[in-house]
């Protein structure tokens, strides 16, 4: 094997209308009772809607207004300003010595506001309601994105006035790249590795500067997606209905508790945006019998506003046993209430199945084994506008995430012991080592056909408050409440639930348009370890302000520290020390329950803009602590933790413990350079990683292969003083995107160089022969993908993507062969939608 196979109360609203004519809402809900689940989120949207009836018709007609600032928030006096709808112009007027505008007595619809000014680049905003608050529309000053980010802090903000290491992938380009699966745009992102085991399909990874895959927050819509425990498959989630990613990459416990120890995921659904309903068909086909089918219908009515997409793809990848199939349905729904409140409720379903052959390098043969997968994400969300200085959001969130993974037979030939082992190989690592022999493929013990289930499900209700004190500081607080219920059928016992919660306060401050810094402390409470504080402060300085007069841009000092906090998996909860030894017994002391795993990241960087805004370059030094991570302790070492020998000797095998520890520092790059039609991102990652602590990984347990015996080698995980595994010590990415007229060509590229591992192998013998020293083991590898796309007609686009164009035969994990060279083309046919805005 490659890897181990471990063996209510109702919702009641009442509404109370006050003098600012909104509604709020006082929710009482036992979220420890049954699972809340679709039917009472659709009820509590019921409700809402019903209260808030006679605000719908209460306005005719209103006023857009707002204030239009630069980069850094100074005001931009003289800008033109266009109200459009469906792209035609309804009314215009300039900014004025304060950068304000105002247009009265507009018919009650949705607008965009257009704006223009010398020397800044146009601007055209999301559509807004008529009546809507007081906007701030942020300028650049060259052709390079100022992105509006979400997860750096409480409150949106531009990116040029958050200090945080934060990336946002927006759907232009998803729709260059032309990629199915969303791990593949991550891949872009500085400091991110992402790991795919095998092809398409094949349980994939985020290692966000050096830390673990599950120590990074994923939200979909806002909604938590995260395993019990913090796991995460990305080879699960496909870019339909997609319109952002947003990637965070340091620690911010402090807005979304357990989870968020090195990093943050959020992926956001599209919104229906044209009066005139706007639809789409995908189809397109390649090699390996790829096939993907995509509709999708968008578009706003009033005050309502709609978006849905279905998709399915399927491929057989390119060895035995290895099909793989994606059926997707995204959709979005929204109503303006009143002229203040934004209600919102999402639903994300995808239904996977994939075929596993294992680990083909190591056995020579495929197995039979397969992965069934349905998961559903659901949020409702109520944001309301009380006044200029007072806003109010309040999100119901729903999350269900089943698996089954099936062995149907055994396979390969029966050894000596009742095992099956593969055929035998030849293992070459990229350190100059080899090994031959058979490992085992499939125990012996057990039943066939093997069948475990597992679920997780999760039921959330936040609240947040975010006031204006003054024109330089903002203040937020909130809280959060969710039931988990997690099965697996390796518990002991197999079914767990955990009432969580946690509260939070944040400051953001603004002075001079130079210095902008943001803090706070959050406190989550978790049914297992209890009650943990995290604070967290993030601060960007201007020493230079951007110029549209001048070459030299802007330089951005930037420095970030918060702690995080990840809660134990239901095995490590229900396999601790603490569960398996009860009490306490003078005979071995007191053992207390397993606690959080912990971190403390820290980066500091200087952000430097050239050439009137055409390019960027960041440099960022990160250092990040990792301890009281929780790692199983086989019986044998137990006696070291102080259990006496016969206490370990009558566990089963051993027990989960907090016992390991690990640094991560390093330095990140990246540059952006935007001239003319042509884009460029590129980025370069030094990572420098060592294990400081392990009990699994320590003196006391390394394994030794007879024909290397004087190297220790860690079989499951590294040693102390090793690197973790699977994290390059150099990495990098690339994306170079071409744009002339109707026609649109992207090209990206991710590199790795050589990383620590194991081939986590047991030979027919129970014994260590087939694992190799863990140094530098992975080789290194680089995928390069090219995507191109030409619009014959506004309705008719065809399209291409070759993924590894280079047709590189490599390995991201070691032992399941990445795909060679494929190709996708095919066609989009769209309808509806508005015109091009006029000029």
């Amino acid at each position: 094997m490659s890897e181990p196979r471990t063996p209510q109360r109702p919702l009641r609203c009442v509404a109370s209308a006050g003098p600012t004519r909104c509604l709020t809402f006082k929710v009482e809900t036992d979220l420890a009772s049954p699972r809340l689940g679709v039917r009472r989120l659709a009820y509590a949207v019921a409700v809402a809607l019903l209260l808030c009836r006679p605000l719908v018709a209460s306005a005719q007609s209103g006023s857009v207004r707002g204030t239009v600032v630069d980069s850094q928030g100074a005001v931009v006096s003289g800008a033109n300003v266009r109200v459009l709808r469906d792209n035609e112009q309804v009314a215009q007027a300039p900014s004025d010595a304060r950068g304000e505008f105002r247009f009265e007595s507009l018919p009650e619809d949705r607008y965009q506001i257009e704006v223009t000014a010398a020397g800044f680049e146009t601007r055209l905003t999301d559509p807004t309601f008529v009546g809507a608050p007081l906007l701030r529309i942020v300028l650049s000053i060259g052709p390079l994105r100022q992105d509006v980010v979400v997860t750096a802090a409480a409150a949106e903000l531009p990116d040029s006035q958050v200090g945080s290491a934060v990336t946002l992938i927006d759907s232009t380009t998803l729709q260059a790249l032309g990629t199915v699966d969303v791990l593949e745009p991550l891949r872009t992102v500085p400091g991110v590795q992402v790991i795919q085991t095998g092809s398409r399909g094949g349980s994939t990874s985020l290692f966000v500067r050096g830390g673990d895959s599950d120590f990074n927050k994923i939200l979909v819509d806002g909604v938590p997606a995260n395993d019990v425990g913090g796991s995460f498959d990305f080879a699960q989630l496909a870019t339909a209905g997609v319109e952002s990613i947003e990637v965070l990459r340091e620690a911010n416990s402090v807005l979304y508790g357990s989870d968020a120890l090195s990093g943050v995921v959020n992926i956001t659904t599209r919104r229906g945006r044209t009066r005139i309903p706007e639809g789409s068909y995908s189809i397109d086909g390649g090699n390996l019998n790829t096939l993907r089918n995509a509709a999708s219908i968008g578009g706003v009515a009033r005050r309502f506003d709609y978006f849905s997409e279905i998709s399915h793809f399927r491929t057989d990848n390119d060895l035995a046993n290895n099909d793989f199939r994606n059926t997707t349905y995204a959709g979005r729904f929204g109503v303006v209430i009143g002229t203040n409140t934004d209600l919102s409720g999402t639903i994300r379903y995808t239904d996977t199945r994939y075929e596993s052959p294992n680990a083909f390098s190591y056995y020579g043969i495929p197995d039979d084994s397969s992965q069934d997968n349905d998961l559903t994400y659901l949020s409702v969300t109520s944001s309301t506008q009380v006044s200029e200085r007072l806003r109010t959001t309040v999100k119901f969130g729903y999350a269900d995430q089943q698996a089954r993974f099936e062995n149907l037979t055994p396979t390969g030939e029966p050894s000596a012991f009742g095992d099956y082992l593969g055929d035998t190989v030849t293992i070459r690592g990229a350190n100059g080592y080899s090994v031959t022999g058979r490992a085992i493929l499939d125990f012996g013990l057990g039943s066939y056909p093997s069948v475990s289930e597992s679920s997780a499900t999760r039921n959330l209700v936040t609240g947040q408050v975010d006031y204006r004190v003054g024109p330089a500081f903002d203040v937020s607080g909130g809280g959060r409440y969710e039931h988990e219920e997690a099965f697996s059928e390796f518990g002991f016992p197999p079914e767990i639930a955990r009432n969580n919660g946690g509260g939070f306060v944040e400051g953001r401050l603004s002075l001079r348009n130079r210095l902008y810094v943001s803090g706070g402390v959050g406190i989550e409470h978790n049914t297992v370890f209890g009650t943990v504080a995290t604070p967290r402060v993030s601060v960007a300085a201007y020493l230079r302000n951007a110029s549209n007069t001048t070459g030299a841009g802007e330089t951005k000092l930037t420095l970030n520290a918060g702690r995080g906090i990840k809660a134990p998996t239901l095995f490590d909860e229900q396999g601790s020390l603490f569960a398996i030894v009860p009490g306490t017994s003078p005979a071995f002391g007191s053992i207390s329950p397993i606690g959080p795993e912990r971190s403390r990241t820290f980066d500091v960087g200087i952000e430097q803009g050239f050439w009137r805004g055409r390019s960027r370059v960041r440099v960022s030094y990160f250092n990040n602590d990792f301890r009281d991570m929780i790692e199983f302790v086989d019986k044998s070492v137990l006696p070291a933790l102080g259990v006496p020998p016969e206490v370990a000797a009558a566990t089963a095998f051993g027990a989960t413990v907090n016992s390991k520890s690990f640094t991560a520092q390093g330095v990140e790059t990246s540059v952006e350079v935007a001239v003319g039609r042509v884009e460029v991102l590129g980025s370069y990652t030094f990572l420098d990683a060592e294990i400081t602590e392990s009990f699994t990984g320590g003196v006391l347990a390394p394994a030794y292969n007879p024909a290397f015996p004087d190297i220790p080698i860690g079989q499951f995980s590294p040693l102390v003083g090793a690197r973790p595994f699977r994290r390059p010590k150099n990495a990098g990415s690339l994306m170079v995107s071409y744009v002339q007229g109707r026609a649109q060509v992207a090209l990206a590229g991710s590199f790795a160089g050589k990383r620590d591992g194991s081939t986590f192998l047991s030979d027919e013998f129970y014994g260590y022969s087939m694992l190799l020293p863990n140094h530098n083991l992975e080789e290194s590898y680089q995928k390069v993908d090219l995507s191109g796309s030409y619009r014959f007609h506004r309705s008719l686009r065809w399209y291409l993507t070759l993924e590894n164009m280079l047709n590189e035969k490599y390995e991201a994990a070691a032992g399941h062969p990445a795909l060679p060279a494929t190709v996708r083309t095919g066609v989009t046919v769209s309808f509806g939608g508005a015109p091009a805005p006029a000029p």
